[in-house]
């Protein structure tokens, strides 16, 4: 079974990107987030016709969630409960014997601005929400772009970027939230000294030169975990394929048995 997370950046900007995608790696579920169209905007039929189904949770012109899987999703969370007014960030649905959940958490923009406070409170409700719904030895798993660069590793350069947006003491407090609420970062279990970074600047060159962050996961409940082969961050599908313009995110993939 292959699982994966990928922040799109505008679904009908990169809808053949998707598709070609899903061609050829052939996920069986995956958390897509920034889609920035509305429910009966998303591209249903594309979608059926590649061989998948999709959950919706749309917002017109921002944020936005779906799940995309081979077997039909039963719908069991569509929101984040108490942050309906910071959008559509959240879906939970159950598919393929997992409690797949995924999410696009607040950016913040900066340390200084009003949504800085607001999406430590996001998290703080992701939290709770996460422990009032845990159940012992649940298959389960937490995908999506958290904008937070989770340790010094998943900085192309912490020593001048800490302490700023991504990488303030405070956001990585409530990242740990998650965890200790029982999740596991699938991508650092399985390669715990390695640096690979999933988001890089459309600017600068950044790509090229290696400047990235990483900051969009695949969170996992011990059961799946050790079901885990193998994680990858498609980072193929960060350059151009075939002229069609990436999203400034890759996908993140994990094989289970």
């Amino acid at each position: 079974m292959r699982i994966a997370t990928w922040n799109i950046n505008g679904l009908r900007a990169r809808l053949d990107l998707l598709l070609l995608w899903l061609r050829d790696r052939k996920p069986d579920v995956v958390g897509l987030q920034e889609l920035k169209l509305q429910d009966d905007q998303f591209p249903r039929a594309e979608i059926e016709a590649a061989g998948y189904r999709a959950l919706v949770h749309g917002q017109k012109s921002w944020n936005g969630v779906a799940i995309v899987s081979r077997e039909p999703a039963v719908a069991t969370q569509i929101g984040l409960p108490g942050q309906e007014q910071a959008g559509a960030r959240l879906l939970g649905a159950q598919v393929g014997g997992l409690e797949f959940t995924t999410v696009y958490c607040p950016n913040g923009k900066h340390t200084g601005h009003d949504d800085f406070p607001a999406k430590l409170r996001w998290f703080e409700s992701l939290a709770a929400h996460l422990e009032a719904t845990a159940k012992p030895d649940r298959a389960a798993v937490l995908c999506g772009d958290f904008n937070v660069v989770p340790a010094a590793i998943d900085s192309y350069d912490e020593a001048s970027l800490h302490g700023s947006i991504f990488h303030t003491d405070e956001e990585r407090a409530h990242f740990e939230r998650l965890l200790t609420a029982g999740f596991v970062d699938v991508f650092r279990a399985v390669h715990p000294g390695t640096q690979a970074f999933s988001w890089w600047d459309y600017r600068g060159g950044a790509f090229h030169r290696k400047h990235g962050l990483r900051i969009d996961l695949l969170l996992a409940t011990p059961p799946v975990v050790a079901r885990v082969r193998s994680t990858e961050i498609d980072r193929e599908f960060r350059k151009k394929q075939n002229d069609l313009t990436p999203s400034d995110h890759a996908p993140v993939l994990a094989d289970l048995d």
